[in-house]
């Protein structure tokens, strides 16, 4: 990704339009334009500006990854009743098949019982809502999985 979609993407979340950015920082919209296409580049002082205008670190904002932003953006922006309507395991099953077809091929009774103790005893502990709950355990077995797939890939090399 260029430093011109990193302005355009890092504008576009904020809802700014290429003028507001440009009476903000005391330039031309043709400028901002320019610097959104490429075609120029923005001074450090401008960059720092339009970073703090559109509150991201300098270095995120030269290296801002467009997607993750857009990412970003759209959980942001759904709420729970869209949230609701969204059938999450289909939908990442289109990328990761095996959620299509593990209930078929283990005994989810037996690992649904044990999850269900885990979120039973975290929210006994902690006291979370049961979101809050779901959503600390998910993380714990997320960080739980990176570590251990990081530490294969560093026996492995």
């Amino acid at each position: 990704m260029n430093l011109g979609n990193n302005l355009f993407h890092a504008r576009r979340k904020k809802g700014y339009s290429q003028e507001d950015v440009a009476e903000r920082l005391g330039v031309s919209r043709q400028t901002i334009s320019k610097w959104e296409t490429g075609e120029t580049i923005p001074d450090v002082f401008q960059a720092k500006t339009m970073a703090r205008l559109y509150d991201i670190p300098l270095d995120e904002l030269i290296e801002l990854d467009a997607t993750l932003f857009e990412i970003e953006a759209i959980i942001a922006k759904t709420d729970e009743a869209v949230d609701e309507k969204i059938d999450w395991t289909s939908a990442w099953a289109k990328k990761y098949p095996v959620l299509a077809r593990y209930p078929q091929t283990i005994n989810t009774a037996y690992y649904a019982r044990a999850i269900e103790q885990l979120l039973n005893e975290l929210q006994a502990e902690a006291g979370y809502s049961d979101l809050d709950t779901m959503l600390v355990l998910k993380d714990v077995l997320y960080q739980t999985w990176k570590r251990k797939k990081e530490k294969s890939n560093r026996s492995t090399s």
